[in-house]
């Protein structure tokens, strides 16, 4: 494990706050999956893949990803049943990871630059650890791999739910009970250090994302079996087998990129450095006053340290100046 380099801020663009980048629907294995597009500034950029955590959307992505398009050609796929992403049939950790290598493969855009944020953070690093010739290098921001104290995360008081027959009923219940205003201020807390870093932008389409999930039926249940499953990829974890997160995290042989949050909210704050001390060629970035979504809060410090792994391992197409 290394400290993470972080390019000069000057080599990023000085662009304000972009919207969301347009999305398209692709059909594959007769199911939609919605991916947003943010376009390389440069020609000959290398493709990336971004990956968001549970609840969230492609839309968490806009600003890194913006920040980056004079290195890379970005898209950022909803998961299924999140965003505007069809439901799927399965909701656990290898699902999802074999989702996104089929869609690699039908795009042809691998290897890619891959990235992922909370339990897309598990699943990249699933993703990266089995199919190594689809990754050139993954960037984990606040991955969810396992830990056993859930008392250090806010989604620990949602455990006894999962028990419940009824828990996909009463959690779209709750949904219809929290207005769609109410609803964002609370993932907003639970997600973020510093809300001041929120600009109003991006909580005006925080609400919109918010009130696209009240209209779709699925979304309660996809969302309480994604974090069933997340929770069984912990407890698997600390099992005998081949299936724990943390051997896959030991096999992954791309260069990599931690960075965690140390007011994270959500996942124990010494999972990031444990990640970092397990994956082979490492890097580490601690952001102290950031919480649980470090490419919301401080995108820009994130696209720096990005843009050092980029350049330290030789990856990336063109060594241009990002700010012309």
């Amino acid at each position: 494990m290394k400290r993470a380099t972080l390019c000069p801020e000057r080599l990023l663009p000085q662009h304000g706050v972009p919207p969301p980048w347009p999305g398209r629907e692709v059909r594959l294995d007769g199911m939609v999956s919605y991916v947003r597009e943010t376009p390389a500034t440069v020609p000959g950029a290398e493709p990336a893949l971004y990956v968001h955590g549970l609840g969230g959307s492609s839309q968490n992505w806009t600003d890194l990803a913006g920040l980056l398009s004079g290195r890379l050609d970005g898209q950022a796929i909803d998961l299924p049943g999140f965003g505007r992403s069809e439901p799927g049939l399965r909701y656990t950790v290898p699902a999802f990871a074999a989702r996104l290598v089929r869609y690699l493969e039908h795009s042809d855009r691998g290897p890619v630059h891959l990235f992922g944020n909370s339990l897309g953070g598990a699943i990249t690093v699933q993703l990266a650890a089995l199919r190594p010739d689809l990754v050139r290098t993954l960037t984990l921001i606040s991955p969810a791999l396992p830990f056993l104290n859930f008392g250090r995360s806010l989604q620990g008081r949602m455990l006894p739910l999962l028990a419940l027959p009824g828990a996909e009923r009463m959690a779209a219940r709750r949904l219809t009970e929290l207005a769609p205003e109410a609803m964002v201020e609370k993932l907003l807390e639970a997600c973020v250090a510093d809300l001041s870093r929120i600009c109003e932008q991006r909580r005006r389409e925080a609400l919109e994302e918010i009130r696209v999930r009240y209209e779709a039926e699925h979304y309660a249940a996809a969302y309480v079996r994604t974090f069933r499953g997340l929770v069984s990829s912990f407890l698997r974890s600390y099992l005998p087998g081949s299936g724990s997160l943390w051997r896959l995290a030991r096999s992954v042989r791309a260069p990599t990129l931690v960075v965690g949050g140390g007011r994270d909210r959500l996942v124990d704050v010494r999972v990031a450095p444990q990640a970092a001390r397990v994956i082979p060629d490492s890097r580490l970035l601690m952001l102290g006053g950031v919480g649980h979504v470090a490419q919301l809060e401080e995108p820009r410090l994130v696209a720096r340290a990005v843009l050092g792994l980029l350049t330290e391992t030789g990856e990336g197409a063109q060594r241009h100046d990002l700010a012309g």
